[in-house]
């Protein structure tokens, strides 16, 4: 008995030390005290409240792949952060999409600080692409999930609209923005800009190391006018950059890019955090991903998203973990500070009811943010 309990004594003390480790080891270099980017940094003053929903879309199936045989209806297990009083509200309404094989926490520290400034943040777990679908992460249900976030945004104005709702009086429907990550940020992409799966209420997209090599010009051109920033960092394994995120400003005029130098895929994600150890997150990232493709993933698919008309070139391939070897990638904790940042810029540039605040997140956009971080460039073309 003296045995067992010395040896329960010796693991407590064991996990004890990880935990600490994970805590207290491997911080990255704050941004510098007085800094913009510090201040940006600071969760917001208004306190956050979030509570968990089931939203189901009867209209619409789940498909039948590997060996799940379909539903009848989509269940997107969902989450809602939003400012604790509505008392400065209406706010503006964010969708958060998370990445292939992921699940809505994923971004949970981006909505939080987003909901402590005054937003709404919905994100859900994709029925067929989160990494507890029934028959296994399905990748090429991409093309259904921006009709999960239409079906979504239905819903929450609905809540914001009805006597009694937590979110009641709280929803601004004429500021409603989305971003994501990966898989999330292409869903991000198609529902912002293709011609049959966009959502005309999308007033600002922002899409964190999404796939765009099927995308030509033609694909952007279909809402030209749309603010669109992409987050990306120069060593993404998984989404190579030179392929994705270094063309956009190029496919479409006024499109913002923000680069990482030493960026990795994986680093994006609130929960990567806990890999800050490794050299690169994305060693780990692309065992995974190539773990829970399946055959039926791998087939083609990029047909199902169109052709030309829409502005889908599906004659380039995705280059997925082609990189070899890994080079060392920044801190994981540093890439989330500087996505925290970033994305909050962004938003409210675009959705602020004033006009100071929308110039100086613009300005820390385009002027201080990469003074201020070195790892950061920021480029944009000419609308």
């Amino acid at each position: 008995m003296k045995l067992l309990k010395r040896i329960a004594l010796v693991l407590l003390l064991v996990i004890a030390v990880i935990i600490a480790a994970l805590t207290f080891a491997w911080q990255p270099e704050p941004f510098a005290e007085g800094s913009v980017s510090a201040q940006r940094l600071q969760a917001g003053p208004l306190k956050v409240a979030s509570y968990n929903l089931v939203l189901e879309d009867k209209s619409r199936a789940a498909a039948a792949y590997n060996d799940y045989s379909g539903s009848a209806s989509r269940q997107l297990k969902s989450t809602i952060w939003h400012p604790a009083s509505r008392a400065e509200g209406p706010y503006p309404l964010l969708v958060y999409s998370h990445g292939f094989s992921s699940t809505r926490d994923e971004g949970a520290y981006l909505a939080k600080h987003m909901a402590s400034l005054g937003y709404v943040v919905l994100a859900m777990d994709y029925p067929l692409t989160n990494v507890r679908a029934p028959g296994g992460p399905f990748a090429r249900d991409v093309v259904n999930q921006p009709a999960d976030i239409s079906f979504a945004i239905d819903h929450v104005l609905a809540l914001s609209a009805s006597q009694g709702e937590a979110l009641e009086g709280m929803v601004d429907e004429s500021r409603i923005g989305a971003f994501g990550l990966s898989l999330g940020g292409m869903t991000t992409e198609l529902l912002s800009f293709h011609p049959e799966m966009r959502d005309s209420r999308i007033g600002a997209a922002l899409s964190i190391a999404g796939p765009t090599f099927l995308f030509t010009s033609a694909f952007f051109a279909h809402a030209p006018e749309l603010p669109f920033l992409m987050l990306a960092g120069d060593i993404d394994a998984l989404v190579p950059y030179a392929a994705n995120a270094a063309p956009v400003p190029d496919k479409m005029p006024g499109a913002e890019l923000v680069t990482l130098a030493g960026g990795s895929h994986t680093g994006f994600s609130g929960p990567a955090v806990m890999m800050r150890w490794m050299d690169n997150p994305d060693a780990l990232g692309c065992y995974l991903v190539a773990k829970r493709i399946t055959q039926a993933m791998e087939s083609p698919w990029y047909d199902l998203l169109g052709g030309e008309q829409e502005g889908i070139d599906d004659t380039q391939d995705s280059q997925l973990c082609a990189m070899d070897p890994l080079p060392v990638a920044m801190n994981v904790k540093r890439q989330n500070m500087i996505t925290q940042v970033v994305v909050a810029a962004f938003f409210q540039r675009e959705f602020s009811l004033s006009a100071d605040e929308r110039q100086a997140a613009d300005r820390y956009l385009r002027e201080e943010l990469e003074k201020e971080l070195a790892e950061v460039r920021y480029e944009t073309s000419e609308p």
